[in-house]
């Protein structure tokens, strides 16, 4: 079974500073039919003006990605970290029994634009933790490259829940093929640019729910990035 979730169907908020859109259910965007899909919780397509930025808010009991797509992201918590994320890196913020952060936009002349997105933990109470890999363009060249898994497989960081998170860039005429096991499921969400899916055209902002196939199939067309999520 597959489900096509529209680009242009998303909700969508613009806070002057902050527009964002919400591939599922977030702060006061609601709708019940799009509350998550397994333990994906939150994609959040977020672009922030310059010099501007999320304060310190807190968080718990969240596994939480980010994947910058254009400019730097400035990321400071309460555990002492600090570091810019730019394309290429992947970072996860493991909140577990509580943690603090900030993100702004690390340029004063340039926006920022990134994917937020959440996956829901394994179990509740677990250690907070912090963890950044960076991925060149020839690992995703063509191919999903894994960036995020249960194990730190791979080189890729450590998420505590039944997920595993690959990204990939296609070229016109590349493609490739990731299968899913009996009883997994897969999200695809286009970052930017243009792909086939399954058979499916889809552009920026586009996803594709999977249930009860046997692969995800990704083809290049005008060109573009996706992330799939192999999920329980």
């Amino acid at each position: 079974m597959i489900t096509q979730r529209l680009a242009d169907s998303r909700g969508h908020a613009d806070h002057g500073w902050l527009d964002s859109h919400h591939t599922f259910s977030f702060a006061d965007y609601y709708d019940p039919a799009h509350m998550g899909f397994r333990n994906l919780r939150v994609i959040n397509e977020d672009r922030v003006e310059p010099g501007r930025g999320f304060g310190t808010h807190p968080h718990r009991d969240m596994e939480i990605l980010s994947y910058v797509l254009e400019g730097g992201l400035e990321h400071r918590d309460s555990m002492g970290t600090g570091s810019v994320i730019r394309p290429g890196d992947v970072q996860v913020m493991s909140a577990g029994t509580g943690v603090t952060h900030s993100e702004f936009n690390a340029s004063r002349t340039e926006p920022v634009h990134f994917l937020q997105i959440w996956l829901l933990p394994e179990r509740r109470g677990l250690r907070p933790g912090y963890q950044q890999r960076s991925f060149g363009p020839a690992e995703k060249d063509g191919r999903l490259r894994l960036v995020a898994s249960r194990d730190g497989r791979d080189d890729s960081v450590t998420i505590h829940t039944d997920a595993s998170v690959y990204a990939g860039v296609f070229a016109a005429g590349q493609r490739a093929e990731h299968p899913l096991a009996s009883g997994r499921h897969a999200w695809v969400h286009v970052a930017r640019g243009t792909v086939r899916v399954n058979g499916r055209d889809l552009e920026a902002g586009d996803a594709l729910a999977l249930s009860d196939e046997p692969a995800v199939t990704v083809e290049g067309t005008g060109g573009g990035e996706v992330l799939v999520f192999d999920l329980g």
